[in-house]
């Protein structure tokens, strides 16, 4: 009997051993991981990279704001609803709006904040000793990505405010709950829209050992998705549905689905259309609008939960590429020889 007590002592006492050796190994590693993310954040913010693309975006949203102001003050004398969101969408004559600035500007600044923050630690040696420390080496990633998301919200979030804060002083109105809503919605898909370009950034720099090297790719990719594959989209669907001729005009719809489609692949396809129908409450639907969509409908503008859903696909996707390109950066790190 006293064989089967000190029995069952020596394995309560094994069993609380090992649950407590378990503890104190999971708060090493959050441990481990917040130092390195708020080592990454401070590296992040403190950088020229990170100041200059921040004074940039502030500059040119500040030239697309002075062009919307003259617009949004005379559509403020007819009707002051929805006013506050014509400060995203419009801008001056020769100025795009501050929506198009960002979404021609987002990825650059997603890809010069990660093209070299693995390869150029490894380059400089830093990434033996980072991993010589007591941290696991899975926590050198995630907090790299981590940190750099967090910049990527900082930036977006305090350009936002600038831009409101600005706007409410020069137009003189407050938004209203629907225009909050749909402002917030922007700004986060904004910053899921730039971290996609971060994660491709850190799986260049995983690939490739040369910090140019990861540039140029990201780099070249941000140029043909954005510029040209409009065209290819056209030039696929010209051939696979000409348009030309009778035959061709029972080819038109076919035709503009698989070019839309075609055109949905790129990200920034995908977040001109959902920032177009998030900040504008006319749009009603995405894609072709037929006349069975058309008889019942109500007149007016759409509610923001319906926007929401009209662009919840193009949020899910844009989630699942950002994740797609970190889980290839974690594989892809976690199996390369670091202190070869």
């Amino acid at each position: 009997m006293k064989a089967i007590q000190i029995k069952e002592r020596l394995s309560g006492t094994a069993s609380g051993a090992l649950s407590k050796l378990k503890s104190e190994k999971d708060n090493s590693s959050m441990h481990g991981l917040l130092v390195l993310f708020r080592k990454e954040l401070t590296d992040h913010l403190k950088s020229a990279r990170f100041l200059l693309m921040l004074a940039l975006l502030t500059l040119t949203s500040m030239a697309s704001l002075y062009g919307a102001l003259g617009s949004v003050r005379d559509a403020a004398t007819d009707s002051s609803e929805f006013i506050f969101l014509t400060l995203f969408t419009t801008g001056g004559k020769s100025i795009p709006s501050i929506s198009t600035f960002l979404a021609f500007l987002g990825p650059l600044a997603g890809i010069v904040m990660g093209f070299d923050c693995v390869n150029r630690e490894r380059s400089l040696g830093t990434l033996n000793r980072l991993t010589s420390q007591p941290i696991y080496r899975d926590a050198i990633i995630n907090g790299k990505f981590m940190a750099g998301f967090a910049a990527v919200f900082m930036m977006v979030f305090s350009l936002g405010i600038l831009v409101s804060a600005i706007g409410l002083l020069a137009i003189g109105l407050p938004p209203s709950v629907e225009e909050v809503l749909r402002i917030t919605a922007f700004l986060l898909f904004t910053v899921f829209y730039i971290s996609f370009w971060l994660g491709l950034s850190i799986l260049f720099s995983v690939l490739w050992r040369h910090a140019a090297t990861a540039a140029l790719a990201g780099i070249s990719i941000w140029i043909f998705l954005s510029f040209f594959m409009s065209m290819v989209a056209g030039a696929v669907a010209d051939m696979v549905y000409p348009t030309e001729g009778i035959e061709g005009m029972f080819h038109m719809m076919d035709n503009y689905n698989l070019q839309l489609g075609l055109n949905r692949i790129s990200p920034y396809y995908l977040f001109g259309e959902a920032a177009a129908t998030i900040l504008n409450p006319n749009i009603r639907s995405i894609g072709v609008i037929t006349n069975s969509q058309l008889s019942g409908a109500i007149a007016g503008y759409l509610p923001f939960g319906q926007s929401l859903l009209l662009v919840w696909p193009h949020l899910v996707c844009m989630v699942a590429l950002t994740a797609v390109c970190f889980a290839l950066s974690y594989i892809g790190f976690m199996r390369q020889e670091i202190r070869a």
